[in-house]
């Protein structure tokens, strides 16, 4: 039997982050039952305002793609009031997550280590910044493009006679609230032993190195910089689109036996004894001729046909989707990747648990929406609730998501 409530279930997370890498980490820990209470400035998220596209309510989807199964309180933690209010919160929360610029919390009396690690010692404290709390950018604002451009991303991304360009996604940032989402998990597993909480920091520009590989460990070994490839590989033939009849196919035959049978599936079972395509260095070698000898063999194929054919074969293969055929693919619904609930549409939870799966069990908040049941269940009374709003500490809940 499936348990509804969530893999974490009963853990309390209390989120001060906007924007993206830190909603989307707060997203995915909401997904798999985490209890998140989204503590925004009055007025709002800034992605509130990303738009268009706006939903007839006035939600951008930008906002609406990384704040569901969240409750949202609008708080001013410029006043002492509203920093009491935030302490108070955290006496049952387990996680506090931030990301604004490194110093910010300090600025407020709220840092990790004078203030939240000595009130609240069981308490993991996760940061979210652009370059991290020490070295020479300490406390420089962070974004996705630039962190993608200062660790070397857009350096090896874009055809070879082409410019640097930044990955079509926001990847920099995504990557982060993928990390910032493990270390939170690991952390609360070491203080299951231990019965402490920790300060876990993850960087854009750290996580953005993170992912060179494997051009990092190619230039650790051999000090030749990397280049822009396009689509190629640094290390494998092929690995490439290609043009077929009706659209573009990528193919990686990394490996011997898969160039084995991607040629003799094409009608030219002869390449795979030929010396320069025998193995994966010779390929490699002689990879300018080997693509143009696979193009003229691709350019009258179906792509779909084809890659289907060489899946089945074991040759990793696929058709070039655009984003509608991809949320109209068999095998993305089929995996429960798409979410309709109502007017909500989204993505769907990647990780899949055999019984206590991740789900949709709210929707993407109104600005202020749940500030009354929050301060309530804190232990507030209606008269110090209406006292917080007349004294902007607090937002009304009843505002818009719009500006």
């Amino acid at each position: 039997m499936k348990d509804g409530k969530g893999t974490l279930a009963g853990v309390r997370i209390v989120d001060l982050t906007r924007i993206l890498a830190g909603p989307f980490c707060t997203q995915m820990l909401g997904d798999h039952g985490a209890e998140i209470v989204k503590i925004e400035a009055l007025e709002g998220d800034e992605t509130r305002r990303w738009g268009p596209p706006f939903s007839e309510d006035g939600m951008s989807a930008y906002f609406v793609g990384v704040n569901r199964n969240k409750r949202s309180i609008a708080l001013n933690l410029a006043t002492q009031t509203g920093k009491d209010i935030l302490l108070n919160l955290l006496t049952k929360a387990d996680v506090l997550i931030e990301n604004f610029k490194s110093g910010q919390m300090k600025k407020w009396g709220l840092d990790y280590e004078t203030t939240i690690s000595k009130r609240f010692p069981g308490l993991i404290y996760s940061q979210i910044t652009g370059y991290g709390s020490n070295g020479p950018l300490s406390g420089r604002p962070g974004f996705d493009a630039i962190a993608q451009v200062m660790s070397g991303l857009a350096s090896i991304n874009g055809t070879t006679d082409g410019p640097p360009v930044r990955v079509g996604t926001p990847i920099s940032d995504l990557a982060t609230a993928l990390y910032a989402t493990n270390a939170i998990l690991m952390a609360l597993y070491e203080r299951t032993s231990s019965g402490l909480g920790q300060k876990v920091e993850v960087s854009l520009l750290d996580s953005s190195v993170s992912l060179l590989h494997p051009h990092a460990a190619n230039f650790f070994m051999t000090g030749d910089p990397p280049t822009r490839m396009g689509n190629a590989h640094p290390n494998i033939a092929p690995y490439e689109m290609f043009k077929t009849a009706n659209g573009y196919i990528f193919i990686a035959g990394g490996n011997d036996q898969q160039f084995v049978k991607l040629v003799t599936l094409l009608g030219k079972s002869e390449l795979a004894n030929d010396p320069r395509f025998t193995n994966n260095a010779s390929r490699k070698a002689n990879e300018q001729i080997l693509t143009e000898t696979l193009s003229r063999l691709l350019e009258d194929q179906d792509a779909s046909v084809l890659a289907e054919r060489l899946l089945a074969e074991g040759v990793p293969a696929g058709p070039v989707l655009d984003v509608p055929q991809v949320l109209n693919h068999q095998q993305v619904r089929a995996r429960e990747m798409i979410v309709n609930r109502g007017t909500y549409r989204g993505l769907g939870v990647p990780v899949k648990m055999s019984r206590t799966p991740g789900k949709v069990r709210s929707l993407p908040p109104r600005l202020g929406e749940h500030a009354t049941d929050i301060l309530l269940e804190a232990g507030y009374d209606d008269e110090q609730i209406k006292r917080f709003v007349e004294e902007k500490v607090v937002g009304p809940s009843t505002l818009s998501g719009t500006s």
